[in-house]
């Protein structure tokens, strides 16, 4: 049966007020054969590969998914747009996303300062249209605690965790006068309060502090707080920042003969951090890579005997999926492996878990108890993944890695398989 609604405008209204009620009644938030994903990240700016390997990984994963059916027969389709890590953008991005782009979720959003000022917004969303927020590259407290908190789903480990982690390993090592670094935002004074509360639970204080704006690139001169945390003589310190800022940091440090033990958490981007350093190294003849340490929220891509970390292996060399040209506006050369893409590959296989089972029709209501339902599921990392209606984070693992030669490689006694 066929209809013939050219010479009837009203009809038309009608109809297209019928398709719309039919596909809200059926409870489907994707149209057509497809589940719309909302993503906001950095794809430009000196914090880009964060952006760009986090959507590699995951696109690693929905890639294979969509090539075998997808689910349900629908295929998974990524909207990802530009935030350049600031948040006015992600502000207007998510708007988009879900006004112009009708998603069913958001996903693989990039930074605490991002992060945290669509929160509110978020809010809003999440109690008209139920909608959620998964796995975000930030282990900031204000996504895991109300107000807010039950409209984020985490899978990494917090900021907390990642710091009192190192602070276990340092003061174990004897480095009880520890300074920091940190990017003077919303992302750096989480990292900050973190490592005061942290030393002050062993009877400890911060030695030293310098900071850096966000957006401060590999060029700059970190001479200034060299200077400053170098005159409160710690014996280690801890940054909390982006990768070109940290590098230029360390970069500095080694040069004014400062060579204590210098620890990243995992949002540095330690891969191109690392690159960065090798880079200087190769032109100056120094080594600016003895004494590095960066704490994970995954296990290490070495590590192939875990089942996830093969399958990471193996699709993202299958498929190697860039961010549109539109999109990073610059060249840039992926790593072939790296902790970031990781995680974007174990938040794609996560939440592709989530989605099946939430059946054909993909409610948006029914999301919340799915998710708070998944207890000790085995993403092949070794570490069984947890959430519950009180428990909106995943994962409380924590790996720690150092430099030798050139590559970070897993502590051995700091896997992560205790937590």
């Amino acid at each position: 049966m066929s209809a013939d609604f050219s010479s009837n405008p009203m009809a038309r209204v009608i109809w297209g007020l019928f398709l719309i009620l039919l596909t809200l009644s059926s409870g489907t938030f994707s149209w057509g054969k497809e589940i719309r994903i909302g993503m906001s990240a950095a794809f430009t700016g000196p914090t880009r590969g964060l952006g760009i390997e986090l959507y590699r990984g995951s696109m690693a994963y929905f890639s294979h998914i969509n090539e075998s059916g997808g689910i349900f027969g629908h295929k998974i389709n990524v909207i990802a747009y530009d935030d350049g890590y600031n948040p006015v953008p992600t502000i207007r991005n998510t708007i988009r996303l879900v006004e112009d782009d009708d998603v069913l979720l958001l996903f693989d959003y990039v930074g605490t300062p991002t992060v945290t000022r669509m929160l509110p917004l978020l809010k809003i969303y999440g109690s008209q249209r139920d909608l959620f927020l998964f796995f975000p590259f930030s282990g900031a407290q204000p996504q895991r605690v109300r107000p807010y908190g039950e409209y984020v789903f985490n899978l990494r480990a917090s900021y907390s965790q990642e710091i009192d982690a190192l602070v276990e390993y340092l003061v174990s090592r004897g480095r009880s006068r520890i300074a920091v670094f940190y990017q003077i935002d919303a992302y750096g004074r989480s990292g900050w309060e973190a490592v005061h509360k942290s030393l002050a639970r062993k009877g400890l204080r911060v030695v030293g502090e310098a900071t850096y704006y966000r957006g401060t690139t590999y060029q700059s001169d970190m001479k200034s707080q060299v200077k400053t945390i170098r005159n409160s003589s710690p014996d280690a310190i801890i940054s909390i920042g982006a990768y070109e800022a940290c590098a230029a940091f360390i970069r500095d440090s080694r040069n004014a003969g400062l060579n204590v033990p210098i620890a990243n958490v995992s949002f540095v981007d330690s891969e191109n951090k690392l690159k960065l350093l090798l880079k200087t190294g190769q032109e100056t003849g120094r080594d600016y890579t003895v004494n590095l340490i960066n704490s994970q929220v995954v296990p290490s891509y070495e590590e192939t005997e875990l089942p996830a970390v093969a399958e990471y292996r193996q699709l993202i060399t299958q498929y190697d999926v860039m961010p549109a040209k539109s999109l990073i506006r610059q060249d840039y050369e992926p790593h072939k492996y790296s902790p970031v893409s990781f995680e974007g590959f174990l938040n794609a296989k996560l939440l592709v878990e989530i989605l099946k089972r939430l059946g054909p029709d993909f409610h948006p209501k029914a999301v919340k108890a799915v998710v708070e339902g998944i207890r000790g599921y085995d993403l092949g990392i070794g570490v069984p993944v947890n959430f519950g209606p009180d428990r909106h984070q995943g994962l409380d693992a924590v790996f720690l890695t150092t430099v030798e030669q050139g590559r970070f490689v897993p502590i051995p006694e700091r896997t992560g398989r205790e937590k």
